[in-house]
């Protein structure tokens, strides 16, 4: 399971930088295009979207595979016992997977199989909806390993013991 997150991890780095870098080239394009050239490509800000769509949904599930990466107040749970604390974790880990669930392999699986169903096309890539979508429920099912690789082995009670 530990390579498996390693290896899920270094994918998801790798694809994030390569969107990340095909996103400047985009955004760089359209400003060359829309001030020196005189006419704006009428692609680039349809691909800029998708690619934040994918950018932002791939870099939470990036975040959230880091150990304790996901954005919290943790104030509070500084103040508890190490045991108490661990147990929070767990707590909330089982949330996020249970979010993750409902809201992005199940919400957005109905999304992609609506978008799909409708044969919904983008005006200037001409890419299926459905794709440009589909980031939505990968992006849960990899959100609910990363849940169940922390509640398994970081916040386990075997992962304090030593």
């Amino acid at each position: 399971m530990k390579r498996l997150y390693r290896s899920l991890n270094k994918i998801i780095e790798a694809f994030l930088v390569l969107i990340f870098g095909l996103l400047v080239i985009d955004v760089v394009w359209q400003v060359v295009s829309r001030y020196i050239v005189g006419q704006s490509s009428s692609f680039t800000e349809e691909f800029a979207r998708f690619a934040l769509i994918w950018l932002t949904l791939l870099g939470a599930t990036y975040i959230n595979g880091m150990e304790e990466g996901h954005l919290s107040m943790d104030f509070l749970v500084s103040k508890l016992s190490p045991e108490k604390k661990r147990k929070r974790q767990r707590k909330i880990q089982w949330l996020m997977a249970l979010f993750a669930l409902v809201v992005m392999v199940i919400g957005g699986g109905n999304l992609v199989y609506t978008t799909s169903k409708l044969g919904q096309i983008s005006p200037a890539l001409n890419v299926p909806l459905g794709f440009v979508y589909s980031i939505v429920p990968v992006s849960g099912l990899i959100i609910i390993f990363f849940c169940l690789y922390h509640i398994t082995i970081t916040f386990s009670p075997k992962a304090h013991e030593h």
